[in-house]
C-alpha cells in the first residue's frame, strides 16, 4: 500500500491521479473527509481503504506491515492564520508522530515542506540544511514548516528513506476548494471569466514595478513527477526545493491565463492587502542543483505550458485530475 495524507487536498489528490497512472493501485487516502466541496477531488478515484487523520496511527500500527511508502502531505496550509497553536497541532506535532512511526516499522517517507520557510529570502534558497535553524519565516505556517524541518534534520532516529519537499508557488487541477489560498492563476481564470480582467496586487516595494513581483511558479504535475521519482529510487535522504529555479512575474502569469483562455489581456492593479503587505515576498527562486544532483532529470513545464494545460484541460471543462 501507498498512503497519502491531505488526499482530499490540492497537490494530495493529484499524487494519488498521478500514482494511479503511474500503474500503483494499492492506495490509501488520509484526510479530514468533512468537507464535501473538497472531497469533489477524490470523486471516482479507486482506493484501497480511506482512513480518517485522527485514526491515522491507529491504522499504522494495525496494517504497517503492509504498507511501501507515507507520501506525508497533510497540513494546515492557510498563511493569513495567525494562531500557532493551530500549526503546532496539525502541521508539527502530527508530523512528529508520523515520523516517529516511519522509523519504528521501517516506512520510507517523503513529507511536505514550504518554500515559505525561506521568508525574504535573506539567506536564499538554497535546500542546504546548515542554513535551516537561521531562516526566518514570515507567518506562522512558514514557521511550522520550519520548525519541523529543523526537528527532522536534528534526529538520530529516523525512516531509512526520508525527503521533506519545499514546495514554491504549486499551481493546477484540483484547487477549486481553496478560496483565497488558490493559485493566481485560478483567481485570474475566475476574475477574466467573470469581469473580462485581473486584477494584481500592487508594488509596495520601490525595487519592483507593479505585476513584476516574481515567483517560482511550479505545475503540480512536476510535483507528482518528483514524488514517484523519490518513491522508486529510495537514495540520498534529505530536505529539497521543489520549484522549477526559474522565477516569473505575475504578469507573465496573467498574460499566459489570457492567452490560454483565448481573450483579450485587460489587466489593472489594487494594493495588497494590508493583512498580509508587511509579509509579502517580492522574489522566490528555487535552487534546484540538489534535486538535479541526485538524477531526477526529467524537464519541468514551462510556466507557459503549464498554465496552457491547466486552463486548456482542466478550468475551462471543469474537469479534476
Amino acid at each position: 500500500m501507498i498512503v497519502v495524507t491531505g488526499a482530499a487536498g490540492f497537490i494530495g489528490s493529484c499524487l494519488l491521479a498521478g500514482l494511479k497512472n503511474a500503474g500503483y493501485v494499492d492506495l490509501v487516502a488520509v484526510d479530514d473527509f468533512s468537507n464535501p466541496i473538497k472531497n469533489k477531488n477524490l470523486d471516482g478515484k479507486e482506493l484501497t481503504a480511506k482512513v480518517d487523520r485522527k485514526d491515522f496511527f491507529r491504522w499504522i500500527g494495525d496494517n504497517h506491515r503492509f504498507i511501501q511508502f507515507i507520501f506525508h502531505l497533510g497540513a494546515r496550509t492557510d498563511t493569513t492564520e495567525f494562531n500557532y497553536q493551530i500549526f503546532q497541532e496539525l502541521n508539527v506535532d502530527y508530523s512528529k508522530r508520523v515520523w516517529n512511526l516511519c522509523a519504528e516499522f521501517g516506512l520510507p517517507l517523503v513529507y511536505a515542506s514550504s518554500a515559505a520557510t525561506y521568508g525574504l529570502g535573506e539567506l536564499g534558497f538554497e535546500d542546504n540544511h546548515s542554513v535551516i535553524q537561521n531562516l526566518k519565516p514570515l507567518n506562522p505556517y512558514g514557521e511550522s514548516k520550519n520548525e519541523f524541518d529543523q526537528w527532522a534534520t536534528d534526529q538520530r532516529t529516523k525512516p531509512f528513506f526520508w525527503s521533506g519537499l519545499k514546495f514554491f508557488n504549486v499551481y493546477g487541477p484540483n484547487e477549486y476548494h481553496k478560496g483565497r489560498m488558490a493559485s493566481v492563476i485560478l483567481h485570474a481564470f475566475n476574475q477574466i471569466t467573470q469581469f473580462g480582467e485581473m486584477k494584481l496586487f500592487r508594488s509596495h516595494n520601490p525595487n519592483y514595478q507593479d505585476g513584476e513581483q516574481l515567483r517560482d511558479f511550479i505545475y503540480v504535475k512536476d510535483v507528482i513527477n518528483t514524488c514517484i521519482f523519490l518513491m522508486e529510487t529510495r537514495k540520498h535522504s534529505g530536505i529539497y526545493n521543489l520549484g522549477t529555479g526559474q522565477a516569473r512575474t505575475f504578469l507573465d502569469l496573467t498574460k499566459a491565463t489570457f492567452k490560454a483562455m483565448d481573450k483579450p489581456e485587460n489587466i489593472s492593479f489594487v494594493d495588497t492587502p494590508a493583512d498580509i503587505r508587511d509579509k509579502y515576498q517580492y522574489f522566490t527562486e528555487a535552487n534546484m542543483t540538489k534535486l538535479r544532483s541526485i538524477g531526477f532529470t526529467t524537464p519541468f513545464h514551462t510556466l507557459e505550458e503549464g498554465v496552457a494545460d491547466y486552463v486548456g484541460k482542466y478550468l475551462l471543462t471543469g474537469k479534476y485530475l
